[in-house]
């Protein structure tokens, strides 16, 4: 299944290259919805939120409520979590709560994960697991713990319905997914798993797609490379 990507930033969808250099962005939300229309899930990111400098929220809120959306970003207590759903959202994406630095090292936050689950549900939570490097980025991909996503995955199962995996040393580049960490990480998890990061053609996301896993494509979309 490929899952459509809206990144906002500064009140525009943007896409950015490895988090980081702008590439494009647009205004024009009508547009983008639209053709989105028809997916049955839209991944929604909020990169204020994420970077904690401000948020989009009123424009999540929009969205969530005209497109069927999983949205991350910034997405740190229940409290917040409870409030993007009830805004419209079907699932949260949290990402850097789930993990805690520890002089240097780093550990999944399980009692975090645990009372998130507890208040909203696993059903409704999505496990981001970001990788630089092969250690798992946080803070909007500015630290990073000393954790892979194969000490992550198994820790965090009970909790989430479902994982995205981005892989941020291709994000934005559109030089394709690595095929064989996507079969790595589906050996690690009975959950739904979702891969982003590079994917630029549709015969990668019917390659995943036979392994059971979902695709989340950005720049391969705006760039019209890949057919939306």
């Amino acid at each position: 299944m490929l899952i459509p990507s809206i990144d906002l930033l500064g009140g525009r969808i943007v896409q950015l290259v490895q988090g980081e250099k702008l590439r494009l962005a647009f205004d024009d939300f009508e547009y983008w919805i639209e053709r989105f229309s028809k997916y049955p899930l839209v991944q929604l990111i909020d990169l204020d939120a994420a970077m904690r400098q401000g948020d989009n929220a009123a424009l999540v809120a929009q969205i969530a409520k005209r497109l069927p959306c999983q949205v991350g970003g910034g997405i740190s207590t229940v409290e917040r979590a409870q409030a993007v759903l009830a805004a419209g959202a079907q699932r949260v994406i949290v990402g850097s709560s789930l993990f805690k630095e520890e002089h240097g090292t780093g550990s999944v936050n399980t009692a975090f994960a645990s009372e998130l689950a507890a208040a909203v549900g696993p059903e409704c939570i999505v496990a981001g697991i970001d990788s630089r490097g092969g250690k798992i980025a946080i803070k909007g991909w500015k630290a990073q713990v000393a954790l892979t996503p194969e000490d992550a995955i198994p820790a965090l199962e009970p909790y989430a319905a479902a994982f995205l995996y981005t892989h941020i040393d291709g994000e934005g580049l559109m030089q394709g997914f690595p095929v064989e960490i996507a079969a790595r990480l589906r050996a690690l998890t009975q959950r739904q798993l979702i891969v982003a990061g590079g994917i630029r053609a549709q015969e990668e996301i019917d390659a995943l797609a036979a392994m059971q896993v979902d695709a989340v494509a950005g720049m391969a979309v705006y760039t019209n490379l890949l057919a939306v």
